[in-house]
């Protein structure tokens, strides 16, 4: 790892045992205060503050997925793919008026619970086992691998199989102390992250001025990278049309222009926030004010994620097309863009090297913490306790969820050592989305009607959830073949492997479609009164004025980024 000085290897080291020391300690003090272990393991009840709440909710999202991923896709497509930061900062404002509530009224632990109160338990079983599979199989696995490549390249290469182990064992470290010491350990990985990304976005910005000889000036670099790539600071990619190059082909089917603001954008980001066990778990032990100032601190900090995951990103496009970055783009004389990020890296002085290395480790490790907890969560409250052992003790719990922790980052460990998945092959942060995808309308679909609507029946929640599936897979998959690509000319297009493809945000949203009709008739046909539907009341939703004012300072905030680069 040559390309670390002793200043970086100290900085890494400092903030390995600041994170790891601050676990323990908080560790020690939940355990002489002889708190609830199941509690406090699985959800840290009453104990973590609003901003605790919000520092882990940005802690556990923004990951290698992120950092990597976005950055690779700023490479390729630009700033587009900043409406997936900026769009949860408003998906989050609904999760806290109208989501939460109806969780904390119903005293909702886990996404499974919520099934099971709402439907029925064998539609609560079949999402737990979905979830658990996609959390292990998609989210766990592509966190390691992608996180594991950065690093890698950042170390010369070499390293890859080293550092899974490394980073499954640092997540271990924090995740088995439960979710009290994952959601204040959180705190310190946000301040890295944000500090760390900033200082990599800096540098990235800096070396465009440079090269273009503007002197060592960030604003000069921003705007050099606006007049060198127009086209990376657009939010609404244009349709292609005939004649139209393969590679803006594959730009719209991933960002699909203004068809992917019509659902599937709202439903990745309203399913992923408000339906994602993985996330709302940082609140449902909350009381609803700290629950909702939580949720909403953590979608104004989403406004600023772009900065730091997205524009490094097209600055390495930028530095390309120019003739730098040429290597560190193709290492070993492989190019993927998913190596964008760890370029800029490559370049930074010492010390912000380590500081640099230390925010994406944090990202790693925090996300990394937070989805093995979910797990954990969702197979001894969901699976164990209900079905295999009734009796269990708070310990034998809690011990059994550290098991489930370790052989689920046993099992990533594994998948991620040759990518048995494929992560590699279509980009990181596409391949998370696309593949969470294939369960996102069913599940939505079934979560906002099951809190909305009283008719809704746990039958047609079956169904729902199995039709979303299937649609997804359809139409991701085969309805161009089925229908002939003329019928499809407006939402399918050349996938350059000599067949069609419709981009797979307009997928989520047909698939969505169809499923709440398919979900909504079935209802219908069933009985008028639900025994099992939640009681509403308007009070629920009421917002105080102190927390108006942040929301309505973000919703103009966010507008205000849309006119910018529309």
């Amino acid at each position: 790892m040559s390309k670390f000085s002793s200043i970086d290897y100290i900085i890494f080291i400092v903030y390995f045992f600041l994170v790891a020391g601050y676990g323990y300690w908080i560790y020690s003090r939940k355990k002489n205060k002889g708190e609830s272990e199941t509690k406090d393991f699985f959800l840290a009840e009453g104990s973590l503050t609003w901003w605790a709440i919000g520092a882990s909710l940005i802690a556990s999202n923004i990951s290698a997925e992120q950092f990597i991923g976005m950055s690779g896709n700023g490479f390729v497509v630009g700033i587009a793919v900043a409406a997936y930061e900026w769009l949860a900062a408003i998906a989050l404002i609904i999760i806290a008026v109208w989501f939460i509530p109806v969780y904390l009224k119903n005293k909702i632990f886990t996404m499974p619970q919520f099934l099971q109160t709402r439907y029925n338990e064998t539609v609560s079983l079949i999402m737990a086992i979905f979830w658990l599979f996609l959390y292990v199989f998609v989210n766990l696995t592509s966190i390691l691998f992608l996180g594991a490549l950065a690093i890698d390249n950042i170390a010369g290469g070499g390293y890859f199989h080293i550092i899974i182990v490394l980073m499954a064992i640092f997540a271990l470290v924090i995740t088995l102390g439960g979710m009290k010491v994952i959601g204040f350990t959180d705190v310190i990985q946000v301040v890295v992250l944000i500090i760390g990304g900033l200082a990599t976005t800096y540098i990235a910005l800096t070396m465009v001025s440079e090269r273009f000889g503007l002197g060592h000036d960030v604003l000069a670099g921003f705007t050099t990278m606006m007049k060198q790539a127009p086209d990376h600071f657009k939010m609404i990619l244009d349709k292609p049309g005939p004649g139209s190059s393969q590679a803006d082909i594959n730009k719209y089917l991933m960002l699909p222009g203004i068809a992917m603001y019509f659902a599937g954008q709202w439903i990745v980001n309203l399913n992923y926030w408000g339906c994602n066990q993985y996330i709302t778990q940082r609140a449902l032990g909350a009381d609803l004010k700290t629950a909702r100032t939580g949720i909403l601190f953590a979608g104004f900090i989403k406004l600023g994620m772009p900065i730091i995951v997205m524009l490094p990103g097209i600055a390495a496009y930028v530095l390309y097309q120019d003739g730098a970055l040429q290597a560190e783009m193709a290492p070993g004389g492989s190019f993927n863009a998913d190596n964008a990020y760890s370029a800029i890296l490559g370049f930074l002085p010492s010390g912000l090297k380590g500081l640099s290395l230390a925010a994406l480790t944090a990202a790693i490790v925090a996300s990394l913490a937070g989805k093995a907890n979910s797990i954990s969560t969702i197979f001894t409250l969901d699976i164990y306790k209900k079905y295999i052992n009734k009796g269990a003790s708070e310990k034998k719990m809690v011990n059994i969820g550290r098991l489930t922790i370790l052989v689920a980052m046993a099992l990533s460990v594994l998948l991620t050592w040759k990518d048995l998945l494929g992560i590699g092959g279509e980009g990181g942060f596409t391949f998370i989305q696309k593949y969470t995808g294939f369960i996102s309308p069913g599940v939505f679909a079934m979560f906002i009607l099951g809190m909305f609507w009283k008719r809704t029946t746990g039958a047609a929640a079956i169904v729902g959830m199995l039709t979303g599936f299937l649609l997804s897979v359809f139409f991701n998959n085969y309805a161009p073949a089925v229908f002939g690509n003329e019928t499809w000319i407006y939402t399918a297009f050349p996938n350059g492997k000599g067949g069609f493809e419709i981009p797979f945000l307009i997928c989520m949203g047909l698939a969505f479609a169809f499923t709440m009709l398919v979900m909504i008739l079935m209802s219908l046909a069933g009985p008028k009164i639900n025994p099992k539907a939640f009681e509403l009341d308007k009070s629920m939703f009421k917002v105080e004025p102190s927390t108006m004012v942040l929301i309505v300072v973000t919703v103009l905030l966010v507008m205000a980024l849309y006119v910018k680069f529309w």
